[in-house]
């Protein structure tokens, strides 16, 4: 029986009208319903989750939120950060030189600033917008070497954007998690952050073992807890590479395949 579910946002839960359907709305309150937790794992800033939270019903003193990617995990309800795994203004710098030299736009995350750029461009203008928060044009040199970042990304179009990740020095693999949570954003956290350790940490906090865990996704930065969870799920609109690492594959995001996955295995 599985005790928790972990959950994508954007190409999972949401369907691209960035909206969670009624049949999925159902399935989880039914989940919830037997007592299963219910855990949102995004990319996406706790911004960008809080009426999606509300809107579930999971702002209660034991329902936690893994953001970031991972980077932080935490109590809905009073804000307590139960794990915290982010990278240095130096890492910033690091990411923003070499997306410079391999022709590519780059922005961050700080942990003061919020979402900060050298250059605006369309897809941090869309992150902007999918989290209802403001992007703030600084040149990452003049932050100082202590100042509190959370992660960095190389954004652009798709294919430039693979031709980079192909590019990229091997150095960062060792310094940095890389993931690709869309195909124009490429993602550099702690080494010792991704949606695994995240849901992880939850899993633990509420005394559940990894083979009563359910991690439902669609990307590359979906793959740890996919991996961690007794059961991953991927969805129908899924990478290849993430299908292929799946024990199951269900209906795609705008077909409900949250819903058929939570009937299919907790509801049956």
């Amino acid at each position: 029986m599985y005790k928790l579910i972990g959950l994508d946002m954007d190409g999972t839960l949401l369907n691209s009208q960035k909206q969670i359907s009624a049949r999925t709305l159902a399935a989880i309150q039914a989940a919830k319903d037997k007592g299963i937790r219910i855990v949102l794992s995004s990319g996406r800033p706790i911004e960008g989750l809080r009426s999606y939270l509300e809107q579930l019903g999971l702002n209660g003193e034991h329902d936690y939120v893994v953001h970031y990617n991972g980077s932080f995990v935490e109590n809905v309800m009073t804000g307590e950060i139960i794990r915290q795994q982010v990278i240095s203004t130096a890492d910033a710098r690091i990411i923003e030189r070499t997306a410079r030299e391999l022709n590519v736009n780059t922005h961050a995350f700080s942990q003061t600033l919020g979402l900060i750029t050298p250059q605006s461009t369309e897809y941090t203008r869309l992150e902007a917008r999918l989290n209802g928060i403001e992007v703030h044009e600084i040149n990452f040199d003049t932050l100082s070497d202590d100042h509190p970042m959370i992660k960095a990304m190389m954004v652009d179009e798709p294919e430039k954007l693979s031709q980079a990740y192909e590019k990229l020095p091997s150095y960062l693999a060792e310094q940095f998690t890389i993931v690709r949570s869309a195909p124009f954003f490429l993602e550099f956290l702690n080494p010792q952050s991704n949606k695994g350790l995240g849901i992880q940490a939850v899993a633990e906090r509420l005394g559940i073992p990894a083979e009563s865990v359910m991690c439902i996704g669609d990307a590359e930065n979906d793959h740890h807890m996919l991996e961690y969870a007794g059961l991953g799920v991927a969805m129908g609109n899924a990478m290849p590479q993430t299908k292929a690492i799946a024990d199951y594959i269900t209906a795609g995001n705008d077909e409900d395949g949250v819903a058929e996955a939570i009937e299919k295995f907790v509801l049956y």
